[in-house]
Parts: structure tokens; sequence; C-alpha cells
């Protein structure tokens, strides 16, 4: 795997492959998450399904941790070999290249996602591994996972942190999706298709997740 990943070609591709891997989870996620705004009851039984299932408990989620920590780490290693073959900052480029805001800044925004990764693992994860850890692993012990969400949507502090840190993701989706497509070798066939779905899968996914998060916020008012 060293070895693998000592070509920038390499590296990308690695970066490419997590980063569809993590936009997958994020699809499942926000399909999840969605569903509480219909029935708390459904809700209930998805979350209690993803949160109780040994497969998806002992393999799929290790495999998320580690993989968010692998695109975070591997694109900390593309910035600085970046950096370190470009000495002449973006800043001081003919603003007419074919560069945008969130290719320049994706380092940056990545950074918002992985701080609000902590901040949503110390308000969903942690707690729901206490109340395991307290109740034991039997899914007829499970917390009320809607009755914990519209709990912490009731804060106007941590709802805006979320909202912002959803249009930050959609800054970053807004690039890395379509990039991830190219980094694998996916991105040049049908690429008017392919980036008009990246496109918009980058939108509406993070809408869809602030939606989520004021309707709870403003059905608890």
């Amino acid at each position: 795997m060293g070895r693998f990943l000592n070509t920038t070609v390499a590296r990308k591709f690695a970066m490419g492959i997590s980063g569809l891997f993590l936009v997958l989870f994020l699809l499942m996620h926000v399909t999840v998450n969605f569903m509480s705004t219909i029935s708390a009851d459904i809700y209930n039984s998805l979350s209690g399904f993803m949160g109780y299932n040994f497969l998806v408990q002992l393999l799929l989620q290790p495999i998320l941790i580690i993989g968010v920590v692998f695109h975070f780490v591997m694109g900390m290693v593309l910035e600085f070999n970046n950096k370190q073959a470009r000495p002449v900052p973006y800043v001081k480029y003919d603003k007419s290249s074919n560069t945008t805001w969130m290719s320049r800044n994706m380092i940056y925004t990545g950074l918002v996602i992985l701080l609000f990764l902590g901040l949503h693992m110390y308000d969903f994860f942690f707690p729901e591994v206490g109340h395991k850890f307290n109740t034991g692993y039997e899914i007829a012990q499970a917390q009320d996972f809607y009755a914990v969400l519209v709990e912490k949507f009731q804060d106007p502090i941590r709802v805006g942190i979320y909202v912002i840190s959803f249009i930050f993701l959609m800054l970053h989706l807004l690039h890395g999706f379509y990039g991830s497509f190219q980094s694998v070798g996916w991105g040049d066939r049908n690429s008017r298709a392919m980036k008009g779905f990246t496109k918009w899968f980058s939108i509406l996914v993070p809408l869809l997740f602030i939606y989520i998060a004021l309707f709870h916020y403003f059905g608890s008012l």
C-alpha cells in the first residue's frame, strides 16, 4: 500500500475512491435522517437497525471512520505536495485562470467538515455508545433516536452551526464529487451528464440536511 501511494496519480486515485465511498454514506445518511421529518417510528426503526445491526456496527462503521481519516490525511498530503510544486500562491494567479474558489479552498472546507463531524459525533455517536454501555447491546433497550434528534435541534446556536457546516459541505462537494470521478478515470466519458448529476447532488443533499435541522428546530417552537 505504501509503495502504491508513492505517486501523485495513485494518491489522487485513492482520494477519489474514498471520496465516492463517503458520498454513498452521505446519501444513506440523508435518506435515514429525512425520514425523521415524515415519521418518528420509521426513523427510529431505521436508526435502530443502523445502530444495532452486527454487520453495520462491526464492519461498515469502522470502514467509514477509516475512510474519513484516510480521505482527510490524503487531502492534506496532496495539498502539501501541490504547495511544494507551486511556489507562487493561487492568490497571485491570473483571475481568469481555470480554477474556482471551491477548488482552491478544498482543504479549508474539508477542515470545517472535519470539525463538524467532531460535533456531530459528540451530539449523537458518543451518547449512543454510552447508552449501549449502560443498558446493554440489545435493540429492545435502544434509546428513542427521534427524541434525541429533536432535543439537539432545539438549540438555535447548534442549528446555526449545522446549517453553516452543511453550506461548507455543499462547497466541498461542488468541486470534490465530480473531481472524485475524474481521479478514478470516470469523469471524461459523458462528462456533461456527470457534471450535471454531481452538481445537483452536491446542492440538494446539503439542502436536505439544512431542511431537516430547520424542520425540527421550528417544529419545537
